[in-house]
């Protein structure tokens, strides 16, 4: 979730998103540009999270009790419905209860989950939370509060919630498993088993919970803060990797995160080319990983393949999803359009459609 460092300066990697044989050497990520524009929705949002029900999409994202948008196309016009919290802040009482981030709503047998984070900028003492029900739209969801939470509070003493951060939560169903995927900055991107209710963790049985981490950033890109509550601050450094979902298409599970710069960016002074926000896959044969890149580097080991970034009047594409509409991946995200601002209340839902080459890594097309 980018506001979980907003206001660090994060150095960025691009491979080119082609075949495997025009890739780039991992740290040669300056001036890639061989990203096409993204098909515009005119949709105000951070962090989106899209669901297609019939013939209806639905958008959740960062806002007064998690904003619900709807419409019958992506490209619009979107139409805001309400909140999915109504005027309620959420149960759990830590961090911005009235403005929930980076939801995640998927459905399962009728039922619609909605994984959402409460935090701070800028420090780890965060947690997450669902809501259930039987709509995706306003009026019916039930809070359940926290499932897992670090920093303070029952279980933040647990690994690997005594060094992570537990916002930027996503769930995918294998089987009749259920995993939550988790994790921004500090030490990156965790995995854990939800219990078959998908709105708890037994954080109490470490074997049970079956942690794994996915994906890390080892280089400290920028000084780790230094605010005096040690929870606001990493003395390793910034590690900005965040905003994971875990997509499948036969037979790769596919690690999307975000990685770089993407909040209160100064338009007086940009990142250097490469340190904002952009898109990165790795893929493995387990939604357990381990996640691998196309140069062949663990994304726990800094790996990760650019799938897009900035182009145009695009900047800082991040907080992506995948939508599996049909037979066909959307790859959407917010991003920044550089003639309209950097401000966060400026960030827009785009979207690009993906194919997939002949050794399998996704192209936005």
């Amino acid at each position: 979730m980018c506001l979980t460092f907003a206001l660090w300066g994060l150095a960025g990697l691009f491979l080119l998103p082609l075949s495997s044989s025009s890739a780039v050497p991992y740290n040669n990520y300056r001036k890639v540009t061989a990203f096409p524009p993204p098909h515009t929705t005119g949709l105000q949002i951070h962090d989106p999270s899209v669901i297609k029900v019939n013939n209806t999409y639905y958008a959740y994202g960062v806002g007064p009790h998690i904003n619900i948008s709807r419409a019958t196309s992506l490209d619009g016009p979107w139409t805001n419905i309400g909140s999915l919290l109504g005027n309620k802040l959420s149960v759990i009482e830590k961090g911005d209860r009235f403005m929930p981030w980076a939801p995640d709503v998927i459905e399962f047998n009728g039922t619609f989950y909605c994984y959402y984070s409460v935090s701070t900028a800028g420090c780890r003492d965060s947690a997450i939370g669902v809501a259930t029900s039987h709509s995706p739209e306003p009026g019916a969801w039930i809070d359940h509060g926290v499932i897992v939470q670090s920093g303070t509070g029952k279980g933040s003493d647990v690994r690997p919630f005594n060094s992570s951060n537990t916002i930027d939560a996503s769930v995918i169903l294998v089987g009749n498993s259920a995993y939550l995927t988790f994790g921004s900055f500090w030490t990156g991107i965790w995995q854990v088993r939800l219990n078959k209710d998908l709105i708890s963790a037994d954080w109490k049985d470490p074997a049970s919970l079956d942690a794994v981490q996915l994906a890390y950033e080892p280089r400290p890109i920028d000084p780790g803060g230094t605010d005096p509550n040690p929870l606001c601050r990493d003395e390793t450094g910034a590690h900005p990797v965040e905003g994971s979902f875990i997509s499948y298409r036969k037979p790769w599970y596919y690690l999307w995160f975000s990685h770089g710069k993407c909040c209160e960016i100064d338009p007086n002074k940009l990142p250097d080319d490469g340190e904002e926000y952009s898109i990165r896959v790795g893929r493995s044969t387990s939604p357990r990983g381990p996640f691998i890149d196309r140069a062949g580097i663990d994304l726990v080991k800094g790996g990760g393949t650019v799938v897009y970034g900035s182009n145009g009047h695009v900047y800082a594409p991040g907080g992506q999803g995948i939508l599996r509409d049909g037979d066909v991946d959307i790859l959407y995200y917010h991003y920044l359009n550089r003639s309209v601002g950097y401000a966060f209340n400026d960030a827009r839902m785009g979207y690009n459609f993906l194919e997939y080459d002949a050794d399998g890594w996704p192209v936005a097309v």
